[in-house]
């Protein structure tokens, strides 16, 4: 474990919490905010846990607390980096096609 000072959400990441706000918002008024904010906390507890986490396809992954998310990042020195915010009920080869496309 170490001492994070800072987390940076890479845009696929930002664009894949936006994906699932809106989502979320059509099954139900409310709900996507409450997922945005609930995926937001988990992001903020890379503060204290980043690097505990098991890892997938070379990134660190954290289950989402209240959805059925993974947020995956890597750390860096004093910084996590968020790289996807995925859906977990997907196709586990879109999963590992979406990571990989990081990689390139």
């Amino acid at each position: 474990m170490k001492n994070i000072e800072e987390i940076i959400l890479l845009s696929d990441a930002v664009i894949d919490l936006e994906r699932g706000k809106q989502f979320y918002d059509k099954q139900q008024a409310g709900v996507g905010d409450y997922f945005y904010d609930s995926l937001i906390s988990d992001i903020e507890s890379l503060y204290l846990y980043a690097g505990i986490h098991p890892s997938q396809e070379g990134y660190h992954y954290i289950l989402a607390r209240r959805f059925p998310f993974a947020v995956y990042y890597e750390v860096s020195k004093d910084v996590a980096i968020v790289v996807a915010v995925l859906d977990m009920r997907s196709n586990p080869a879109w999963i590992h096609h979406r990571l990989d496309e990081r990689e390139e």
